[in-house]
């Protein structure tokens, strides 16, 4: 049994020896092949890159663990090819034996290592176990490259020993896939890892992650990106300052400029050229209140006491010699003598003597004194606490004029041909023409772009009002000359909506139902007026004030004011030429109707009122009160829940008919009478024109919620009319489209203000 042992120890030790020199073959051979590789593959490495790799391998002592193995069982196939290589003719079947012995040791010697690892591992502490670095869990130390380098080479990258990682073995096929896929429920969070060939399974949070990523968004949740800018330079003091630069050094250094500065000063202070400020002679005598004590009475202990007011220290005019400005003329004694007592400014007429000697007596001393007296004991007192009130707090807060475009700024255009005083204006629907009626007699269709007049019609009178029809597929306007209404027809439309207006106007008259309605009369035109555009003529009792139109455009109200009479207000239907007078009585005298955009309601605007009717129910619904002494123009908003009216006393009052009958807002931006009102139809603008010869353009953002108040900012004040006879501007329109305002005025002049 010795002997066998011995004998085993001794072929134990000739395989170590072997062994050994094995591995000192292969090492060397293995370590030019690798060098040769290296310089092919990785040439692109500099020094630098060699020492970090150097401190990753003395760092990292998982991956080396890992590496190790692998290492180990390629040198074992590496060295058995050597040595096949080197003895050419020996036997293969005792090669290969000698590698599985080899192999063998080498795997005891791995295990008895990785045992030796793990109970130093247990009996110390892994310090890299909070250890939260990006490369802690990566087996392959190849580095961050393209992984398509390896694409056609068995191995995936190089260990710390710098021995081959070689790809491992993935023998699944499509049903292998197919089956992961049908039976593991995390097959597709699954994602494959190229740079170390295994799979990994994705976590919630960064499944989470990836969708995010996916969707556009950020990859942190709490981040917010709607946070408010912070403005680091602005006219409020910060604490902290904006660079925490280091202060300079010569901040810390006493300024040579300051030191030049202070020797002159010195110098010219011993020479005498700068003189210190004089002190006050305390010697002087001082002056003192004589009733500063009156306080300290005993009445000043109550808690309740007030004192008395003291009398107001006469001024220049109560002198015996005053400058003469303060002398009254004759004009002004006379006045003065023949207003009430309690109405004059002063209560003595001022006086001038040459000297102090011919001075008289003062008449009214005992009736001063007596006055005084009844202050002191009648006049009742109240302590008032003083509240410190910052003025700008009481201001409101309005956005900025900029903050409010786009609205109309500058004059752009002038229409001139008018002689007369151009009363209304009205533009088409599609803003491209410009209709304008005059004192003249004529009505002239302008291009709004070029300002050139298309057509001047004659109608034989002054024009008091025209409007244009809203509706896009007809070309009507509407012209109010003394008691008829003319229906004009101008050919500056297309073929289509031609043909659609000679529809509208084909309609047959209906037979009169009512004796009111009888009064006004239809007639076709003839002649020369049907070549000038005018087809139809309706015929009123009284002269017409206004017209105007419904948003569909086949309805049109007009206005005749009269006291006498009910018959103020008639509504006409064009399709079927008929007319009719809504009203029964007319309470006050009518100044201005308009119809709803949406719905079935007539507005109708008194002196010091605004009726809104149902048409459909055929009842009053709401009387709002203008708190104004005479109406002058109205205008809807294109919601329709909100009215603003102008008057003749200088006001504008904005009405919203959701929250009161009476004004929400009353402006008094005029010093003149306002003559016209009227709302952009597709921007949150209003205007008014007055007779100071100035249009003034509103921003009145009407909110959907009912909650909140319309927003009203004035932003421009446009002044372009020469006033004339006492007229300024004596209508006012927008465009439909563009946000340019029109306006007419005493000077027969129309300007265009965008």
């Amino acid at each position: 049994m010795e002997e066998r042992s011995s004998s085993t120890r001794s072929s134990e030790q000739r395989d170590e020896m072997e062994m050994e020199k094995v591995l000192e073959k292969t090492v060397k051979k293995r370590s030019k092949e690798e060098e040769e590789e290296e310089e092919e593959i990785f040439n692109f490495n500099d020094k630098g890159t060699e020492k970090e790799e150097e401190e990753k391998q003395e760092e990292d002592l998982s991956d080396s663990e890992d590496s190790v193995f692998s290492g180990l069982e390629d040198s074992g196939s590496d060295s058995a090819e050597d040595e096949e290589d080197e003895e050419g003719g020996s036997d293969h079947k005792g090669a290969e034996k000698e590698d599985d012995e080899d192999r063998k040791i080498q795997i005891e010697e791995v295990e008895e290592e990785e045992e030796k690892m793990g109970a130093v591992t247990e009996e110390k502490e892994d310090e890299y176990k909070q250890d939260s670095s990006d490369e802690e869990d990566i087996r392959n130390t190849v580095g961050n490259i393209p992984m398509e380098w390896y694409k056609d080479f068995p191995h995936i990258g190089y260990n710390l020993d710098g021995k081959k990682i070689y790809k491992p073995i993935r023998n699944k096929d499509e049903l292998d896939e197919f089956l992961d896929k049908m039976e593991d429920p995390n097959y597709w969070r699954t994602v494959h890892d190229k740079q170390t060939g295994s799979d990994i399974v994705l976590s919630d949070e960064q499944v989470a992650l990836v969708n995010r990523l996916q969707r556009g968004q950020f990859g942190d949740v709490n981040f917010n990106e709607y946070q408010p800018q912070v403005e680091f330079f602005s006219n409020d003091v910060m604490l902290h300052p904006v660079t925490n630069r280091p202060a300079d050094k010569r901040s810390f250094i006493p300024s040579l400029v300051e030191k030049e500065k202070v020797s002159k000063m010195v110098h010219a202070i011993k020479m005498g050229w700068i003189k210190p400020r004089r002190t006050e002679d305390a010697s002087r005598g001082r002056y003192y209140d004589l009733w500063a004590n009156e306080d300290s009475s005993i009445l000043a202990k109550h808690k309740m006491h007030l004192p008395a007011p003291k009398v107001p220290l006469p001024g220049h005019q109560e002198s015996y010699n005053p400058p003469p400005e303060y002398l009254f003329t004759d004009e002004e004694r006379a006045l003065w003598e023949q207003q009430d007592a309690s109405d004059r400014k002063l209560p003595f007429v001022p006086m001038k003597f040459s000297s102090l000697r011919q001075v008289p007596a003062f008449p009214r001393f005992l009736h001063e004194r007596f006055e005084r007296c009844l202050d002191l004991y009648l006049c009742p007192r109240q302590r008032k606490m003083r509240v410190n009130v910052n003025p700008e707090d009481l201001i409101p807060k309005l956005p900025k004029p900029k903050d409010l475009q786009p609205f109309p700024t500058t004059q752009s255009l002038v229409y001139r041909g008018h002689s007369g005083l151009v009363r209304s204006i009205s533009v088409s629907p599609s803003g491209q023409w410009l209709a304008s009626g005059s004192d003249d007699g004529s009505v002239r269709f302008w291009e709004v772009r070029s300002a050139r007049c298309m057509r001047t019609v004659q109608v034989g009178g002054a024009v008091k009002s025209i409007a244009w029809n809203p509706n896009p597929l007809v070309c009507l306007l509407a012209v109010a000359q003394d008691s008829v209404v003319l229906i004009l027809s101008p050919p500056l439309a297309d073929r289509q909506v031609v043909l659609s207006t000679e529809q509208l106007l084909s309609g047959q008259r209906e037979a009169e139902s009512t004796e009111e309605a009888g009064l006004v009369t239809w007639s076709d035109v003839e002649g020369e007026e049907l070549s000038q555009g005018i087809r139809l003529k309706i015929q009123h009792p009284k002269a017409v004030h206004q017209v105007t139109w419904h948003a569909k455009g086949d309805y049109l109200a007009s206005v005749m004011p009269d006291h006498s009479s009910h018959l103020q207000v008639f509504i006409h239907q064009v399709s079927r030429r008929r007319s009719q007078n809504p009203f029964r009585k007319n309470k006050g005298l009518v100044q201005c109707v308009s119809f709803h955009p949406v719905r079935p309601y007539f507005f109708v605007g008194t002196q010091r009122s605004v009726r809104i009717y149902n048409l459909v129910k055929q009842e009053m619904t709401k009387k709002l009160q203008a708190n104004s002494k005479w109406i002058s123009s109205m205008a809807v908003h294109p919601g329709g829940d909100h009215v603003i009216c102008g008057s003749y006393d200088c006001r504008l009052s904005w009405f919203d008919l959701d929250l009161s009958t009476k004004p929400y807002k009353m402006l008094r931006h005029h010093k003149k009478a306002v003559r016209a009102v009227a709302y952009h139809r597709l921007y949150p603008l209003f205007a008014s024109a007055s007779d100071d010869g100035s249009v003034i353009v509103c921003h009145g953002t009407v909110y959907s919620d009912l909650l909140q108040n319309p927003l009203i900012v004035p932003v421009k004040v446009l002044r372009g009319h020469v006033i004339t006879h006492d007229l300024g501007v004596l209508d006012v329109t927008f465009h439909p489209t563009q946000p340019w305002i029109f306006s007419s005025g005493a000077d027969a002049t129309i300007r265009l203000f965008t």
